[in-house]
């Protein structure tokens, strides 16, 4: 019996992340609709901030939770965390990963992924940046107990806006695109990705 992987909707600006599985056209996910973006509670944001202030590395991330009600009901959660390094003042890389997990009535799904970045600051009130993902992805039908398991590279290119948060925080808000991507043979459904994340140390 075959079963066809489907689109992989990622999108990094909250992180929504929506996997359509097509098992001989059985399912069709409609789109989650319930949504709520994570951020740092004001205490640990005050703390991170103040042990940041005079360190050449940066820390960060975002998070994300969707839901679903209905005969296609589920939940899925995505967290991205990042470390980085201060090159200089106005450039920086490091290192992130995302991880997205989702539990739908139809199967469990996991993303796992890993890889480097480098951002570039102009005047902290822009950035231009590139990042590199080693994605691997396992899902598990519910009905079948069947196993199923890919992975792709993906290399976005973009940059965005910047909004202080405090002494040396930033709110990131931008997009990039993915120049591996094709559309034929791609898990994701698209190249482009919203982008809004917090930076501490900055």
């Amino acid at each position: 019996e075959s079963f066809t992987t489907g689109k992989l909707l990622i999108k990094n600006s909250f992180e929504i992340f929506l996997l359509n599985l097509n098992h001989r056209n059985f399912l069709k996910m409609k789109k989650l609709s319930l949504f709520f973006l994570m951020l740092i509670s004001f205490s640990a944001f005050s703390q991170v901030e103040n042990s940041t202030q005079n360190s050449k590395w940066t820390f960060g991330g975002y998070a994300g939770l969707t839901g679903g009600f209905g005969s296609n009901s589920g939940i899925a959660v995505h967290i991205a965390p990042r470390v980085g390094y201060k090159i200089s003042e106005n450039l920086e890389t490091g290192l992130m990963g995302s991880l997205n997990w989702q539990n739908s009535s139809y199967s469990y799904s996991t993303l796992f992924g890993i890889g480097p970045f480098v951002n570039y600051y102009l005047g902290r009130n822009f950035y231009l940046g590139s990042q590199f993902q080693e994605y691997f992805i396992n899902q598990k039908v519910k009905s079948s107990e069947e196993k199923y398991s890919s992975n792709e590279a993906a290399l976005y290119i973009g940059g965005g806006y910047m909004q202080r948060m405090g002494n040396n925080s930033y709110l990131q808000i931008g997009g990039m695109y993915n120049v591996l991507w094709k559309q034929n043979s791609s898990i994701f459904s698209s190249g482009f990705v919203p982008n809004i994340g917090v930076v501490f140390g900055l």
